[in-house]
This record gives structure tokens, C-alpha cells and sequence, in this order.
């Protein structure tokens, strides 16, 4: 199951775990990414809180918890290789794993047809 945020981040659930990246959508907003600063193993965030930070040619951006949890395995391939976010942004370039703290949260969280909407909304 894929979910999405207002924030332009994607989370792919299985079980209580959600891989964490930044969607197409913000990473071409972004530009070139040149830098990734990943969270800590076992930090736990609130939804909404700052976990990530990325840096492009452009600008930094935040990269925020989409919902509350426990942060169990970051992409080290990022530091090495942070240009993964914009050219694998939906797979390779994921940014972190979550361990959920309330899946029902999910239900919170957009679909792909209510994200790519979404965008459309925004151009």
C-alpha cells in the first residue's frame, strides 16, 4: 500500500513499517540534490515533526514524519550517493524506514488518485 502527504512525501506500508522518500513531484521542485541529512535509528517523531533535511541546488527542504513512529533504518546509500533522490525518487531514493506508532493513522494519509489531484491543484 502506497499513501502520500501534502508534504510531497510517499510512505510504502507493510505491516507496521512505512519506507519514507519525497515524491516526483518535490524532487523536481527541489532540483539537484546535493546533500541528504538522515535521522537517527530508534528517534521516535510525532507527525509533523522535522526528520530529514534535503539539499539541492535550489534550496533545503524539510523532510517531515508523515505520522508518529520510530525511525528503524535510514538509507545510508544517500550520503554516498544523494542524487538517488532524483532519479529513483519513488524507490532507490527512499530517505527512511518508520516503525508506526498507530496504523489506522494511515486512513489520515491520501491514496495516489487524491495525491496526483492534489498536484493538479497546486500548478
Amino acid at each position: 500500500m502506497i499513501k502520500f502527504t501534502e508534504e510531497h512525501e510517499w510512505l510504502e506500508v507493510e505491516g507496521d513499517i512505512a519506507t519514507v522518500g519525497i515524491t516526483d513531484y518535490a524532487q523536481k521542485a527541489l532540483g539537484d540534490v546535493v546533500f541528504v541529512e538522515l535521522p537517527e535509528v530508534g528517534a521516535t517523531y510525532d507527525k509533523g515533526d522535522e526528520v530529514a533535511v534535503v539539499e539541492s541546488v535550489k534550496a533545503a527542504s524539510e523532510v517531515y514524519a508523515p505520522l508518529a513512529g520510530e525511525i528503524v533504518e535510514v538509507n545510508e546509500a544517500l550520503e554516498g550517493e544523494p542524487g538517488l533522490v532524483n532519479s529513483a525518487a519513488l524507490d532507490a531514493g527512499w530517505f527512511f524506514k518508520l516503525k508506526l506508532a498507530n496504523v489506522d493513522d494511515l486512513d489520515e494519509l491520501m491514496d495516489e488518485t487524491a495525491y496526483n489531484e492534489f498536484v493538479e491543484g497546486l500548478d
